[in-house]
């Protein structure tokens, strides 16, 4: 973590204008054509769920702007980004999980059920709540919504960590779909960046 310089930076202006707001945050859902991917873990016998979340981080680590945050009233920016998933319990609740960045989609699920596994084996709700080199991430994989309102504790505005969330995947015709909600801080980004990144994921999924 090191200090941003926003004195020089292209968006001072956005970021003074947004930093005050009593709620910064803004809300985008798109859909997400999944259909290479899902084709991809079938074939290749992969945890269709870990491989959302790994491609998300992927390319948030791409965006300089998913890299920021805010600490003690400060712009900072991190190296990398890793990512922190609710992951649903045998008896319907949720705890949370956190998943190292990592080069390729195969070394993620590998390593991401090794910590789903540890996991289960001592549940523990352990909410990482001042982490700030993340993104937060969920999945609703009963509901195909098309928006949706995070829960609020009151000091998000204060750290600016973007949060992410997949839906249930649906049938387009022939195209396999899936909602996903980005919520991002204002003063920290723009429209602009939540398009970039829903841009860079499509494009990996159609490369794969």
């Amino acid at each position: 973590m090191k200090e941003f310089d926003v004195d020089n930076w292209y968006r001072k202006s956005q970021y003074q204008f947004f930093k005050t707001y009593k709620d910064p945050f803004f809300n985008i859902t798109s859909n997400l054509d999944v259909t290479n991917l899902y084709n991809y873990c079938k074939k290749n016998q992969l945890s269709f769920s870990l491989a959302c979340i790994f491609i998300a981080v992927k390319c948030v680590n791409q965006i300089e702007e998913f890299k920021l945050r805010i600490y003690n009233n400060k712009v900072v920016k991190f190296d990398e980004i890793n990512i922190g998933s609710t992951v649903l319990n045998d008896d319907n609740t949720f705890s949370f999980c956190y998943f190292n960045a990592e080069k390729s989609l195969e070394i993620f699920v590998e390593r991401g059920k090794k910590v789903i596994e540890n996991h289960q084996k001592g549940i523990d709700f352990n909410p990482a709540l001042n982490a700030l080199d993340l993104v937060h991430c969920s999945t609703l994989p009963w509901i195909s919504f098309t928006g949706f309102k995070h829960a609020r504790k009151g000091d998000e505005g204060e750290k600016g960590i973007p949060k992410l969330v997949f839906g249930k995947f649906f049938k387009d015709g022939d195209r396999k779909k899936i909602a996903f909600s980005v919520e991002v801080h204002h003063a920290l980004m723009d429209g602009y960046h939540v398009a970039l990144l829903l841009e860079k994921m499509e494009n990996y999924i159609q490369n794969l």
